[in-house]
């Protein structure tokens, strides 16, 4: 991650190539012919689920065989990116597949070339994958992009990719070759910072390198005199930070069922959170997607924390960028 486009610019020597950091699911997309199979981030088969984007391969694509990384994003009847939740039902269907593509449509967007007309470009660095792209696609299909070389022209980028309901930015060095699994400063993401103040309510021993830990946090917000909570996260925290939560959290403790410790409400902690989502896991009704504790907050006390009607109000004010769902009728 980056804080900024100037330090991406600084990390790449002066020039980065900023993309659109789309709120959509990662996909690699493979087509041998009239043979297309599209893979999730964790290599799971979502071909069937997706005959749109499939559509889109056999009839835009060329230069096969070929390999290309990608993301698709859900869209309401506007074109605007509906949130992260809307597309996984979508995403994981596997019946009533044509109708669910008629009801919410995915559009695509490709950003890597990792094999073009049989020919591997791993090794390439990432200003040749980008020119492979542009052949196999047309120029249709591709990310949004620029190549920047000034601060200022990166933050309009990711000013406007804001405004249109987007995550951010992903800054890449163009002259980087192709890592899977790994990013480094290569690849660097540029985000708009989103925050609320939870309180450490629960805690479940941790496991693996955590052994000994009170280490997965169940984040809380206010409600009324009580708290609700939103989540859980065991990132964050240094090991240092680990110890020493584990030792406050002990002496908070009013409860041990073996796995979980509950705690007096008492240790504040700022989390950065992806997205407030619908939950019917929580009695608060919602969850921070993608929670991580960025610090914690001894200058604050439990009283200080957001409450739900805050949260409540964050949750709707994303749909001032994002798209929303037209009720259906039963």
């Amino acid at each position: 991650v980056a804080a900024d486009p100037a330090e991406a610019l600084d990390a790449h020597g002066g020039a980065s190539a900023m993309e659109y950091k789309y709120d959509g699911a990662r996909i690699q997309l493979h087509r041998d012919g009239d043979r297309v199979a599209i893979w999730s981030r964790r290599m799971t088969d979502v071909t069937r689920s997706l005959p749109d984007i499939v559509a889109i391969a056999l009839r835009d694509l060329s230069g096969a065989p070929l390999i290309l990384d990608g993301e698709v994003v859900a869209l309401d009847a506007t074109g605007r990116p509906l949130p992260f939740q809307e597309l996984m039902r979508r995403f994981r269907r596997v019946r009533g597949v044509e109708e669910a593509a008629g009801a919410l449509p995915l559009t695509l967007h490709l950003f890597d070339c990792l094999m073009a007309a049989g020919r591997s470009y791993l090794d390439e660095p990432y200003a040749r994958r980008w020119e492979a792209l542009e052949r196999v696609t047309g120029g249709r299909w591709l990310a949004e992009r620029a190549m920047v070389t000034r601060a200022e022209d990166g933050a309009a980028l990711m000013a406007r990719a804001l405004a249109e309901g987007h995550e951010g930015l992903m800054a890449k060095d163009p002259r980087s070759t192709y890592e899977p699994g790994g990013r480094g400063k290569r690849w660097l993401k540029l985000k708009a910072a989103l925050t609320v103040d939870c309180v450490i309510v629960a805690a479940d021993r941790g496991s693996g390198r955590r052994v000994g830990w009170l280490s997965n946090y169940h984040l809380a917000v206010r409600d009324g005199d009580g708290w609700a909570e939103v989540g859980k996260t065991f990132k964050g925290l240094t090991d240092r930070e680990f110890g020493e939560m584990t030792e406050r959290l002990r002496a908070l403790a009013t409860g041990d069922d073996g796995y979980t410790v509950r705690v007096r409400p008492e240790v504040v902690v700022e989390v950065d959170y992806n997205e407030i989502q619908r939950s019917p896991t929580y009695p608060s009704g919602f969850a921070l997607r993608f929670a991580r504790i960025a610090r914690i907050r001894p200058d604050k006390v439990p009283g200080q924390a957001t409450t739900l009607e805050e949260l409540r109000g964050l949750y709707e004010r994303q749909f001032a960028t994002k798209g929303r769902l037209a009720p259906t009728s039963e």
